[in-house]
């Protein structure tokens, strides 16, 4: 048996993965502080529980999905709708970039909210994170071809709300 790790390692290590795949999981940007703090309290209140039965990524990647879909599933989410405006005018070239940037991201995470929960954190995990698909299937807790079907689905969902999105912009 592997000795449980360290909150201060798990936290500096794995803070970042956590906070993106929070926010790849739905989280807004506002609130995503609180939820992955909300992540964190729950690792350090199970971190004795952690048998190293998986890898550390894995079970983390478990407590950011249950604690994104609560954080979906609540209330005040469900009424709040989110609105990007861009501001008008002119701007520099380096702001055109990062404008284009945020409304891609912005894209990104509307067409991540269409897809069901196990399509998107196979989406996330494989596309986004780039993990290995057998380490996916395990973290997901499905059958190998089964996490490659939801990816493939999830695909093409994905490829098909791009080229909705392009349409609608008028982009080619």
């Amino acid at each position: 048996m592997m000795p449980r790790p360290d909150f201060q390692r798990v936290y500096a290590e794995n803070a970042p993965f956590m906070w993106r795949t929070l926010r790849r999981l739905g989280v807004r940007d506002a609130d995503l502080e609180d939820v992955c703090q909300e992540a964190f309290v729950v690792v350090h209140r199970r971190l004795s529980d952690f048998d190293g039965s998986a890898a550390v990524r894995t079970w983390l990647f478990g407590i950011c999905r249950r604690v994104a879909s609560d954080y979906r599933r609540r209330a005040h989410i469900r009424r709040e709708t989110a609105a990007e405006e861009l501001p008008e005018g002119a701007q520099a070239p380096e702001q055109v970039e990062v404008v284009a940037r945020k409304q891609a991201r912005v894209l990104l995470d509307r067409i991540l909210d269409e897809l069901d929960e196990d399509k998107r954190a196979v989406f996330v995990l494989f596309e986004l994170e780039q993990w290995p698909m057998a380490e996916v299937a395990r973290a997901v807790g499905c059958p190998l071809q089964t996490a490659y079907s939801r990816l493939y689905a999830g695909r093409e969902h994905v490829k098909q709300a791009v080229a909705r999105a392009r349409a609608e912009g008028g982009e080619s």
